[in-house]
């Protein structure tokens, strides 16, 4: 929902006799005002916010809802691959110290 300075609900029809008239003085075609929507999740996404704030934020019902509106760009998932391999790294550093104690023990 868009507020004015008071806080009071703006008229969506105001709203797109706003946005329609800048979107063709910017000259930005096949743009719909609901495709922010789509901008606000996905940017929200890529930046790293949790799924479950942005659909609160957005106020989509489901979790499921989000995921239809957030798109992806391959390079935004590189964060969660390096995660990954971190952990990958630091579990193979602690069973190889495991292995290395427990060999010691052992006479």
């Amino acid at each position: 929902m868009f507020v004015n300075e008071a806080g009071h609900p703006r008229e969506a029809r105001n709203l797109l006799r706003a946005f329609y008239p800048a979107m063709r003085k910017a000259g930005i075609t096949r743009f719909r005002f609901h495709d922010l929507r789509h901008t606000f999740a996905t940017r929200l996404i890529q930046a790293g916010v949790d799924v479950y704030t942005v659909q609160k934020l957005g106020r989509w019902k489901t979790i499921s809802m989000v995921l239809r509106y957030a798109h992806h760009q391959p390079e935004s998932l590189r964060g969660g691959a390096e995660v990954l391999d971190r952990l990958r790294r630091e579990n193979s550093t602690k069973l190889a110290q495991l292995s290395a104690a427990s060999m010691g023990g052992i006479v």
